[in-house]
């Protein structure tokens, strides 16, 4: 089922999510959802907070990044079929010297800026079958996962940006959050005005 993404504003986007258990209701049927949501809106990443639940799960498939032409072989070979389930993550360590990508995010929709990040990270984090692992990513995997994290942690995309850029980007930010924008995905706006 295609479940409303939640947009900028919505106060569920700023809760550190809590830790989940194996008893989660209908754990597997709401992951199978937030994959469907995510390919519908054309996404690489989708995090529970973004569909309203404050909820350490995201979900990633790099694949879509795979055929850049910008990347070498390797690197699209490890996007490609890059599928993962993160429960509970936990993002252990950042390292190398920060680089810029410009980054979207489906509940910021049209606003596009480039993001400074450190291109590895060791993440440890359960599985949707609930079995451990801890993992080290560089590159694009890495953004992406951080990306989402920060979803779990409270943090979007813009809270990264220059001061000056985000004075910049509050109007659009304020539109975004009254839905007075065009998306083709279903949406649920925080500061919609009723009877509109």
């Amino acid at each position: 089922m295609i479940l409303p993404i939640v947009a900028y504003g919505d106060p569920v986007l700023r809760k550190v999510a809590k830790d989940i258990t194996e008893e989660y209701p209908k754990l597997q049927e709401l992951i199978n959802n937030m994959w469907e949501t995510m390919y519908n809106a054309h996404g690489v990443g989708l995090a529970a907070p973004q569909i309203g639940l404050p909820i350490r799960l995201f979900v990633v498939d790099t694949t879509p990044f795979s055929d850049d032409e910008d990347l070498t072989k390797e690197e699209q070979e490890a996007l490609n079929g890059f599928k993962k389930v993160f429960i509970n993550a936990k993002i252990e360590t950042e390292t190398g010297k920060e680089w810029d990508f410009n980054e979207g995010c489906l509940s910021i929709p049209d606003i596009r800026e480039d993001v400074k990040r450190k291109p590895e990270i060791t993440i440890r984090y359960l599985d949707e079958n609930f079995k451990p692992h801890s993992e080290t990513y560089d590159g694009l995997l890495a953004r992406v996962i951080q990306h989402e994290y920060d979803h779990i942690e409270g943090v979007l995309f813009t809270d990264k940006l220059s001061s000056l850029k985000k004075r910049l980007l509050k109007s659009r930010l304020d539109k975004i959050s009254k839905g007075k924008i065009d998306v083709e995905y279903k949406m649920k706006f925080p500061n919609i005005k009723k009877g509109r």
